[in-house]
């Protein structure tokens, strides 16, 4: 009769063997590939939304500034009706006023944006910085992606009425 030295517990296997064994292999790559493949995509969609967001908001605020400016009563009340409709704006896309470039030109005379028949075009340069990237990189500006937005709206051949 053969004795056995243990009965109850799993043979040992050479060192060889246990190199050759993929047991439980399969779910550390796929939780490996998973995080390399969803961080840089949860980053994009971050990313993408934070630029859509403001492009929205300074694309609203060349849009509101124009018209508010078209339809003043006069060109001193028009800037001012614009910058207030600007502070507004920017505000609603999180952005700080100064933040953004705002050029301002009025044909046929560009002293007078109450012109009747004239046009107002305003143009708005911000830059969106890019969402968890640290200040170290770029203390003074920061990594962003410059947007820009222009309105063209034309002034009512009545005057100042809407």
């Amino acid at each position: 009769m053969r004795r056995s030295s243990r009965s109850g517990e799993p043979p040992v296997h050479a060192p060889r063997d246990r190199l050759v064994d993929e047991t439980g292999s399969a779910s550390l790559e796929f939780l490996t590939v998973g995080v390399l493949l969803l961080v840089p995509l949860v980053y994009l969609v971050l990313a993408l939304g934070q630029i859509q967001h403001a492009v929205l908001g300074v694309e609203g605020a060349a849009r509101h500034a124009a018209r508010t400016i078209a339809q003043a009563p006069s060109h001193d009340a028009g800037l001012e009706a614009a910058d207030r409709a600007l502070l507004v704006a920017m505000a609603d896309a999180g952005m700080e006023r100064d933040a953004a470039q705002v050029t301002i030109a009025c044909e046929p005379d560009p002293g007078a944006c109450d012109t009747r028949g004239g046009t107002v075009t305003v143009q708005v340069d911000a830059t969106v910085p890019l969402p968890l990237v640290p200040p170290v990189l770029a203390p003074d500006v920061g990594i962003g992606v410059p947007i820009s937005a222009r309105a063209v709206q034309p002034v009512s051949a009545f005057g100042g009425a809407p």
